[in-house]
C-alpha cells in the first residue's frame, strides 16, 4: 500500500509540474529562460545541465558549484526574499518539498510558477533531473547526467558482486551528535550506503531520519562510522570519548570518518554517485 501511495504521489506531482512548467518550457525554447533556485540540490542540477546566465538568483545556502556563490541571492533557504523574487521576474522557481512547503504556498499565491523537487531515492532523483531538464530545454544534458551517474554506480556494484551479504561492513551514519541522530530505513542516505556495499545498523528505524541511542550503537557494533558534519578532528575525538564507545569496532580500529563532503550524500543531486564511490572507498580500503 505504501509503495502504491508513493507511486501515486509521484504521478500526481509529475502531472502538476508538467502543467505548471508550460510557461518555463516555452521560455526555454525561446531562449529567454529566467530561473531562481532556492534549493541547493536543484542548483547543482541546473548548473550540471549547463545553465548559468539563465539562473538569475539562488538562495544563500546554494554554494556549489563555485559559480553559485556569486549569483544574486534571493534570501535564505527558509526565509526567501519575496520582493526580490518578484522583481527578478523568473519563469520558474525551483524549491524543495516539505521543508519549503510554506514558501511554495506563498509563491503560488503570488502567481509564481513553482517546481517542487524532493526526491527520496535514486529513482526519484533521476525523475527530477529529467523533469528539470525538460522544463529548461536541456533534455539531452539531463540524460547524459543520468547515464554518467548510473555508470558510476554500476562500476561500484561490479566491484561488490562477489561480496556476500554477510561480509558487508556494518555501518552507522551520524547525522548529528547532540542528540544523536541517524539515517535509517527509507532514507535517501540509507540507499546510498547500500549501493556502496554497507549494512546500515539502523535498518529497523520507524522513520527515515530519527534519534538513535548511543547504547544501540554499542550493541550493534558498527565496523565503520560516518559523521555527516565536518568538524575537523573535534568530531572524531568526541565519538571516541563517548562512554562505552571505545569498545565499538569502528572506534577501536580507527574507522570513524568525517572526511567526506556531507553535501555529496545529503543533497540528492548529480554528485550522488560520487558520494557512493567515496563511501565504497572507505568501506573497502
Amino acid at each position: 500500500m505504501k509503495v502504491d501511495q508513493r507511486l501515486s504521489q509521484i504521478t500526481v506531482c509529475a502531472v502538476v509540474v508538467s502543467t505548471l512548467l508550460f510557461a518555463g518550457d516555452a521560455a526555454a525554447r525561446a531562449g529567454s529562460l529566467r530561473v531562481i533556485s532556492l534549493s541547493p540540490a536543484t542548483t547543482e542540477i541546473l548548473f550540471a545541465l549547463g545553465l548559468d546566465e539563465e539562473i538569475v538568483a539562488v538562495s544563500s545556502v546554494c554554494d556549489y558549484p563555485e559559480k553559485a556563490r556569486f549569483k544574486e541571492k534571493a534570501g535564505s533557504f527558509s526565509n526567501p526574499n519575496m520582493e526580490k523574487i518578484i522583481f527578478l521576474k523568473p519563469d520558474i522557481i525551483f524549491c524543495a518539498g516539505l521543508e519549503q512547503s510554506g514558501t511554495v504556498r506563498e509563491l503560488r499565491r503570488l502567481g509564481m510558477n513553482v517546481s517542487v523537487n524532493d526526491p527520496v531515492s535514486m529513482d526519484e532523483l533521476y525523475v527530477s533531473i529529467r523533469e528539470i531538464g525538460r522544463c529548461t530545454g536541456r533534455e539531452r544534458e539531463a540524460e547524459n547526467i543520468i547515464r554518467g551517474m548510473s555508470e558510476e554506480i554500476e562500476r561500484v556494484e561490479s566491484l561488490l558482486k562477489n561480496t556476500p551479504s554477510g561480509k558487508k561492513p556494518r555501518v552507522f551514519v551520524e547525522i548529528w551528535h547532540s542528540p544523536l541522530m541517524t539515517a535509517g530505513k527509507g532514507a535517501y542516505l540509507d540507499e546510498l550506503l547500500r549501493l556502496a556495499g554497507g549494512e546500515n545498523i539502523a535498518y529497523d528505524t520507524v522513520r527515515p531520519y530519527c534519534y538513535f541511542s548511543a547504547e544501540q550503537v554499542i550493541k550493534r557494533d558498527p565496523e565503520c562510522i560516518f559523521l555527516m558534519y565536518m568538524d575537523n578532528a573535534g568530531s572524531l575525538q568526541k565519538a571516541g570519548r563517548r562512554f562505552g564507545w571505545e569498545h565499538v569496532s569502528a572506534v577501536r580500529n580507527k574507522r570513524v570518518y568525517n572526511d567526506i563532503d556531507a553535501n555529496l550524500l545529503l543533497r540528492p543531486g548529480p554528485r550522488a554517485a560520487l558520494g557512493v564511490r567515496e563511501i565504497y572507498k572507505r568501506l573497502y580500503p
